[in-house]
């Protein structure tokens, strides 16, 4: 819990899609993933692959 990762999921239309964040919760339904968005559920049978990913890179200052 609390790594960042990137799931990878099926789309309900087709294709695939990521999402990238903070993992918050695993159980056998699926995944939640704290997102710049908000927080985004997957579910187990949707997942295709994930990944834990390094941290964000620190934002830079604004000018």
């Amino acid at each position: 819990m609390g790594a960042r990762v990137v799931v990878r999921r099926s789309l309900p239309e087709g294709g695939l899609g990521d999402v990238l964040g903070d993992l918050l919760e695993v159980d056998a339904t699926g995944m939640l993933v704290a997102t710049r968005r908000g927080p985004v559920r997957v579910d187990a049978d949707d997942i295709v692959l994930t990944k834990r990913v390094p941290p964000a890179p620190a934002r830079r200052p604004a000018r």
